[in-house]
């Protein structure tokens, strides 16, 4: 049916070429989120996307990324030429700066006036992704005198990483608070916070969101060792997770960045918050129309983790091949999700406690009755998309239609593994006028009979309530009980 895949399919697209023609292609070939990256983006091209999205389809969801608290080197002074060779075993200083001084031969100046204060002998610098290695060697109270481990060519504003060493950055930079409140006001449904290091870096993104009553989703993004070392109170604060491997990779031996994953992804699961994975999946499609057998295997192995969402990045957002690529990562979707002896439902688990047990139960009773009887889909109603998170998180193998009341409800729930979210057409106070909204859009993709078994997840005290029952009916029965309701309510 729509969709077809379980796992979900984030796409970044730039201002520059997002039109309506691709988002259509896109969206037809499997995108089923759009993020925006503000590291690359204005305000006004960043309102252009979504104006261009929404005008395509208003219920694709739309993420904007911050640019987050980072360490970068400042623009190269202009006699260089814009960059600086450097041979191993030089030495230069490294100095924090607040006023953009330009890096010269002798001194690099790095854009947190704290840095030096921060950062002890001994300490790895690695500079844009690795390419350049520098290492403190020297500490005075004004500058670190560093020694380049390699040869290297330094260039303008390029990220720096200090791999096992806290900084004291702001949670929250003041271009990034703009582009929240922006994103406020401009139909956005997630912020992905970059470089999150503790839950007091998500509450910082979420008190600006209270102080304008948004109801806007966090992602918050792993991107550093303190991130890890912190992630049972970030995954706790979030709303889902996002396994940013680039900065990642810097910061941690290439080895170990498989097994981080993994478990990540098992916490997330397991806290029944969204998971994404991200960065360079398919990374050769930015110039080659196919995939390398590496990017494939990389992608299938984060599919078969049960992850809620795989992330393209340059390869729809500057890329040659932006449709190919995302067509190309459903293919292999649709293709590893065949494998149902790898894809059993994640029942037996203990799940992390939360405030609605009582949904979390109801979930796991309607995903372990599919597993014993020949059920075709299940079907819950669902106020905030809490109900279709709960299901979503125990991986059943059959597809869970979700009946949102509200737009954001239904854009929200895109981003969970195997829901397919509608926005409901009929009055709300009728509690199993919801079945039917759902089985008229199964019949658009896919032939029902009225023997077939349906699993149904809702509430019995309204959808504010949240949901308290679960009810297995077959398909003519439950037709036969609108139609009484209907002649009872005349």
């Amino acid at each position: 049916m729509q969709r077809r895949k379980k796992t979900k399919l984030v796409a970044t697209l730039s201002d520059f070429r997002c039109t309506e023609e691709l988002v259509e292609k896109l969206y037809d070939a499997g995108m089923d989120v759009v993020r925006i990256n503000s590291a690359h983006a204005s305000q006004e091209g960043a309102a252009g996307i979504v104006e261009m999205v929404h005008k395509v389809n208003p219920s694709i969801p739309i993420m904007l990324d911050t640019k987050g608290p980072e360490i970068r080197v400042t623009s190269i002074a202009e006699q260089y030429d814009g960059s600086i060779s450097f041979v191993s075993g030089e030495r230069v200083e490294v100095r924090g700066t607040d006023t953009a001084e330009p890096c010269t031969r002798e001194t690099i100046y790095m854009n947190v006036p704290t840095i030096v204060r921060d950062i002890p002998v001994g300490a790895r610098m690695l500079i844009a992704d690795g390419e350049v290695e520098i290492r403190v060697v020297e500490k005075t109270a004004e500058a670190l005198t560093c020694e380049f481990v390699g040869d290297g060519v330094l260039r303008s504003r390029k990220s720096v990483n200090v791999p096992g060493v806290s900084i004291d950055l702001p949670s929250v930079t003041e271009k990034d608070k703009r582009f929240i409140e922006w994103a406020v006001n401009n139909d956005v449904d997630f912020i992905a916070h970059s470089f999150v290091r503790s839950a007091r870096d998500v509450k910082a993104v979420q008190d600006i969101l209270d102080s304008y009553g948004s109801p806007i989703k966090i992602i918050s993004k792993i991107e550093n060792q303190e991130g890890l070392d912190n992630i049972d109170e970030i995954i706790e604060a979030s709303y889902g997770i996002m396994v940013a491997r680039g900065d990642l990779g810097v910061e941690l031996p290439a080895e170990k960045i498989p097994s981080t994953q993994r478990m990540i992804v098992e916490r997330c699961i397991a806290a029944k918050r969204p998971v994404i994975i991200a960065t360079q999946m398919l990374y050769s499609m930015v110039h080659s129309p196919r995939p390398t057998r590496a990017e494939v295997n990389d992608v299938a192995s984060a599919i078969y983790e049960r992850v809620d969402a795989v992330m393209l990045s340059d390869e729809t957002a500057t890329g040659d091949y932006p449709e190919e690529a995302v067509s190309t990562m459903s293919r292999i979707a649709r293709s590893i999700e065949m494998d149902e002896e790898h894809f059993a439902p994640i029942v037996d688990i203990n799940m992390v406690s939360v405030d609605h047990e009582i949904t979390a139960q109801v979930a796991r009773s309607a995903v372990r009755a599919c597993t014993n009887l020949p059920i075709r889909f299940i079907i819950t109603d669902t106020l905030s998309g809490r109900t279709g998170r709960y299901l979503s998180a125990f991986r059943g193998r059959k597809k869970v239609l979700a009946v949102c009341y509200t737009l954001h409800a239904q854009r929200i729930l895109a981003l969970s593994y195997g829901v397919v979210p509608i926005l409901r057409t009929h009055d709300e106070n009728d509690k199993y006028h919801f079945l039917i909204d759902a089985v008229d859009f199964i019949d658009q993709y896919t032939h029902l009979d009225d023997s077939d078994l349906l699993v149904s997840v809702g509430g019995s005290f309204g959808p504010t309530r949240g949901a308290s029952y679960v009810e297995i009916a077959r398909l003519a029965d439950i037709r036969r009980r609108t139609v009484d309701l209907a002649k009872g309510r005349e």
